[in-house]
C-alpha cells in the first residue's frame, strides 16, 4: 500500500513539474487602435482644397527640369469646373483638368516653369478660375532659385 501511495504521489510530482516546464505561453493580444485619418473639410457645392498653395523650387540647376504639380481634391458635394489658368508671365505655364472633377476626385495642376532665365530667385503666380464655393478665382504660387549657366572656360592660345 505504502508503495502505491508513493508511486501516485510521485507520478503526481513528476506530472506537475513536466507541465511546469512547459506551461504554455499567454499570447498577449495586439492592441491595435484606428488612428482617425482627418477628413477633409467638405463644402456645399463645388470645392477646391489643395496639398500646397505653394511649391518652392529651391535652388536649381540653369535649364533644369521646371515641371512640378499641385495636387488638390474637390472636397465639394459638386462637380468642379476650372474654367482656366493663367501664368503671371510667359515663362511660367500652367496646365489644368479641362474636364469636370467629381467630387471627392483628386486632380492636378501642372506648372512648367521656364528654367532658361539664369542667376535669379523667381516667384511666381498661377490664377485659377473656377466654380469653387471658396471664390471664383485662386492664387497659387511658385518660387525658387536658378543657378547662374555653366561657363566653359576660354582657352586661348597663341602663335609663336
Amino acid at each position: 500500500m505504502k508503495k502505491i501511495v508513493l508511486v501516485a504521489l510521485l507520478a503526481i510530482f513528476s506530472l506537475t513539474t513536466a507541465n511546469a516546464q512547459t506551461k504554455a505561453k499567454k499570447t498577449k493580444k495586439a492592441v491595435t487602435s484606428k488612428v482617425a485619418t482627418p477628413k477633409t473639410p467638405t463644402v456645399e457645392g463645388a470645392g477646391m482644397l489643395f496639398e500646397s498653395d505653394v511649391i518652392d523650387y529651391g535652388t536649381i540647376p540653369h535649364n533644369a527640369d521646371g515641371k512640378r504639380e499641385f495636387v488638390f481634391v474637390n472636397n465639394g458635394n459638386k462637380p468642379l469646373i476650372i474654367t482656366s489658368a493663367n501664368g503671371s508671365c510667359g515663362c511660367t505655364v500652367p496646365t489644368y483638368p479641362k474636364e469636370p472633377i467629381a467630387p471627392g476626385e483628386k486632380a492636378v495642376i501642372g506648372v512648367k516653369y521656364d528654367t532658361n532665365r539664369a542667376g535669379q530667385p523667381f516667384e511666381k503666380t498661377i490664377t485659377l478660375k473656377s466654380n469653387a464655393v471658396q471664390g471664383e478665382t485662386k492664387l497659387l504660387t511658385i518660387k525658387g532659385t536658378v543657378l547662374p549657366a555653366a561657363t566653359t572656360p576660354v582657352v586661348e592660345t597663341t602663335k609663336s
